[in-house]
Formats: C-alpha cells, sequence, structure tokens
C-alpha cells in the first residue's frame, strides 16, 4: 500500500516536471516573451550612408604636380589652367567644368602643389576644407615613391597615418564635403613608354622621380629590382588610399582606374614623357568625371 501511493507521488512529480518543461518549450519557441526584455530582442540599426551627390556646386583639389598641370604646356613648369581637376582649357574640359559648367571659374580651387608628398596634404586640405566645396579631389602619393633612392619612399604605415589626418582635417572643418580619390599612376608603365623617347630621358636627369626613372636604359638585375621596389609601394600606396576611403562615408576611390590607364606617348608631356599632357589632363578627367557621377 505504501509502494502504492509512493508510486502514484513518483508519476504525480513527473508529470510535473514534463509539462513544466513543456510550457518553457513553448515559451523559447514563440519568441520567449514573458522573460526576454524588449531591448535584448533589438539591435541597433546601422547609420545610414548618406547619398552621393553627383552633381556637387563646387570643386577643391588637393595633391601634387599631376594637378597642377606641371610640364603640360612649357618644360618644368606648372599650368593650372590645363589641370583635370579644375582647369579651364577647352580641350582638357576638366572635372569642374564638366560638373559645374560656366560657373566653374567661381567655383572652384586648387591647392595642390608641384612636389607635395602626403605629408603636405593635411595643410592642403586645411585650406580647400575652408571652401566647404561640394567635392574635394585628392591625387597624391607619387612623390612619396618619386625619390632619390628607394630608401627614402614614405613608409605605407607613415603614409596611411598622413591620409588618416588629411580626411579628418577635412571632416573638422567641411565634414559634408564628398571625397573623390585618385590612384596613383602606375610609374613603372610611365617609365616603359618614356624610355622610348631620348629628350625625355635628358629631362629625366635633371632629377625626376630618380628612384623610378634613374638609369633609363640599365635592364640589369639590380636596376630591375628598384623599379620593382617603387611599383610594390605604389601598389601599397593605392591599397591604402582604397582602404583609408572606404571608411569615409562620403569618399569614393576611382577603384585603381589611373594606376590602370595606360598613357601612351600622346597622353604625356613632350618635354619630360613622365607628367600629363594636355590630352592625358583630359583622359583624367575623364576618369573622374565617369567615378563622380557613377550610380550607387
Amino acid at each position: 500500500m505504501q509502494d502504492s501511493r509512493r508510486s502514484r507521488r513518483v508519476r504525480t512529480t513527473a508529470a510535473l516536471f514534463a509539462a513544466g518543461a513543456l510550457a518553457l518549450t513553448a515559451g523559447c519557441q514563440s519568441g520567449g516573451h514573458a522573460t526576454a526584455s524588449p531591448s535584448a530582442s533589438r539591435k541597433p540599426s546601422p547609420s545610414p550612408s548618406p547619398a552621393w551627390n553627383r552633381s556637387p556646386k563646387s570643386v577643391a583639389a588637393v595633391g601634387d604636380s599631376i594637378t597642377r598641370g606641371f610640364d603640360a604646356c612649357t618644360v618644368l613648369a606648372d599650368c593650372p589652367e590645363v589641370s583635370w581637376a579644375t582647369g579651364s582649357d577647352a580641350q582638357v574640359d576638366s572635372l569642374a567644368v564638366r560638373l559645374l559648367g560656366p560657373a566653374a571659374p567661381a567655383n572652384s580651387w586648387n591647392y595642390a602643389k608641384t612636389g607635395a608628398r602626403m605629408a603636405d596634404l593635411p595643410a592642403q586640405m586645411d585650406r580647400a576644407a575652408a571652401q566647404h566645396p561640394g567635392l574635394v579631389t585628392v591625387m597624391a602619393g607619387a612623390n612619396d615613391a618619386c625619390r632619390e633612392d628607394v630608401s627614402d619612399m614614405t613608409p605605407v604605415n607613415t603614409f596611411r597615418t598622413e591620409f588618416e589626418a588629411s580626411l579628418r582635417q577635412l571632416r573638422a572643418v567641411s565634414p559634408k564635403s564628398q571625397v573623390y580619390v585618385s590612384s596613383v599612376p602606375d610609374l613603372k608603365r610611365l617609365w616603359s613608354t618614356g624610355r622610348g623617347s631620348a629628350l625625355g630621358k635628358q629631362i629625366w636627369k635633371l632629377g625626376i622621380c630618380q628612384s623610378m626613372l634613374a638609369d633609363a636604359d640599365d635592364l640589369g638585375a639590380v636596376a630591375a629590382e628598384r623599379r620593382t621596389a617603387v611599383y610594390d609601394r605604389v601598389v601599397s600606396y593605392n591599397k591604402v588610399l582604397k582602404d583609408v576611403c572606404a571608411k569615409d562615408r562620403a569618399c569614393r576611390y576611382d577603384g585603381g582606374a589611373v594606376f590602370d590607364y595606360a598613357f601612351d606617348g600622346d597622353q604625356l608631356s613632350p618635354w619630360d614623357w613622365f607628367h600629363p599632357s594636355r590630352n592625358g589632363q583630359g583622359r583624367l578627367a575623364e576618369i573622374a568625371y565617369r567615378k563622380v557621377t557613377a550610380a550607387g
């Protein structure tokens, strides 16, 4: 008799535990509304990226000799009127002219400087930011690789720090400005194309990009290794430009379009066969306009 009562108590207890477990399981499958707090069931929404304005109302340019039109009009001299970014030359049809039309002269500024390296970009960006431009164009990095010797090239980490500082400088003053970043050109391809010009090689000897262009006709192993080191550094710089730009919600990198572009003799300076000619500046303007006005 006691065993019978004990058996009934065991069966009753087991049934109660089973019912409790079933209720708990049902609660989990239905979202656990009885126990879960509202905040625990919701994840914060990511901040939406601002829509890219494909028709900015003003353009400021920062960078180096390419953006200054160096050697495009006359030997060893700037010619900003043919700048791909802000120039007024009809043959070039600069990015500013394509975007702004007749309003370009009053609403575009060129703060680039021949010989500038990435270390100079924060100061240029500070001047550009003061205008609160709709778009800032950046083309810099060639001079960080173009040094007297490969050992003098800007370290990649330093290059990154300086570019990040440049964007911070812009954002501190003009947070809504959009940024278009050009890749660094393929300096090795420029050497390969330009070495066919006797005049160009004479100009190179005056001190243009010696890390790549020195002893232009030397095809030996040591010279090849030196040029490869410069090429590799430019590739690394472009990766930095891409990565840092990707972290800025209003920045577009050109995807390596300028690095990949094969400038020919018509698109290189007739004097130094290294910097873009008027024609070459026009091709840079085409690339930039296509990237800036692309959807998505």
